[in-house]
């Protein structure tokens, strides 16, 4: 059941089935979520049973602001409360030593916890009411409201048609961000940048002094985290990536008859059959972040074997869309 995220009854009506156990679909401005509140280990079970999810790779916790913290990590660094003060609200997940007892279920046996305070206002309202219930869900985990490894959704429609109308999804319009959020380790003493997002390596540095260290550089005791794993946000159909070379080089040995390909590309090309689907990426990566997932099921529905999308950028700012298609193109 999709109900209006606006409206205070139905925000209310979500945060009331979080904390009877329940499943929520929920919208934040990076992709929509399946919820459950953090410390009802019974229901944080149910998210990795519907996701399909092996249970030791850990979720994030969401929370309403900086002060619950307190409730799930036992230390915040000095330049993790930097990054904090700087992104939350945002896309920026931050991982921290857990206090022992805080969220077991959702942290993959690990002794740290992915931290986040989301900015959409239907998330915050939602994380707002169940810190006002009796008792108070202080927390909600909430990975990708999608099955394991498939793609991310970025609208109420696309987490219906992937669940059904047993779970209730608030309806909280297109995600803004459009790939999830960018996960930083904090729990080694500098910043290791685990997955990147709409976040860069040069905004971390800036906010914090530091520069972020790939987990290769640290590799020694790097935490499991949401997403990093070499195959997810896959189509059903077959990504490859190529550049834009490569790609006119596949479609000159084309005939005119060649179907079941779509081309997601920034270059003109040219191909000598009208069966295969054109869409143009967009050349700024924040437009291309917003739009990937929504353009990867949108292709995905015409029925298409193979999706060849040009290589991005090598710049900072597409870090995040490279990183979600490299793994795409491995499932």
């Amino acid at each position: 059941m999709v109900l209006d995220g606006n409206q205070p009854a139905s925000v209310q009506a979500a945060a009331e089935a979080l904390a009877r156990g329940e499943l929520l679909g929920l919208p934040t401005e990076t992709v929509y979520g399946l919820a459950a509140d953090a410390d009802n280990d019974a229901a944080v079970a149910q998210i990795f049973a519907a996701k399909g999810r092996p249970s030791n790779h850990p979720l994030i916790v969401h929370v309403a602001d900086s002060a619950a913290i307190t409730r799930y990590a036992k230390e915040v660094p000095l330049f993790a409360q930097q990054l904090i003060d700087a992104f939350w609200p945002g896309p920026l997940t931050v991982i921290l030593p857990r206090l022992a007892q805080a969220a077991v279920a959702s942290t993959g046996g690990q002794d740290s916890v992915g931290l986040r305070c989301p900015a959409h206002p239907v998330a915050h309202a939602v994380l707002a009411a169940c810190q006002r219930l009796a008792p108070p869900v202080w927390g909600v985990s909430a990975p990708s409201a999608n099955k394991f490894g498939r793609v991310s959704p970025t609208t109420a429609q696309h987490v219906a048609a992937e669940f059904g109308d047993d779970l209730l999804v608030l309806d909280g319009g297109a995600c803004a961000v459009g790939i999830e959020s960018t996960i930083v380790d904090c729990t080694r003493g500098m910043p290791v940048l685990l997955r990147p997002g709409a976040i860069t390596r040069a905004d971390i540095e800036r906010a914090c002094g530091l520069r972020p260290l790939s987990k290769e550089e640290l590799p020694a005791h790097t935490p499991r985290a949401s997403g990093t794993l070499l195959a997810h946000y896959a189509p059903n159909a077959k990504v490859r990536l190529m550049d834009a070379k490569q790609l006119q080089s596949a479609l000159d040995v084309l005939g005119p008859d060649a179907r079941h390909i779509a081309l997601y590309h920034r270059a003109p090309l040219t191909t000598a059959s009208r069966h295969i689907v054109q869409r143009t990426m967009p050349g700024d990566a924040l437009a291309a972040a917003r739009e990937l997932f929504g353009t990867l099921r949108d292709l995905d529905a015409l029925g298409v074997k193979l999706i060849w999308i040009e290589t991005p950028p090598g710049s900072p700012d597409w870090e995040g869309v490279y990183d979600r298609l490299q793994r795409a193109a491995a499932a």
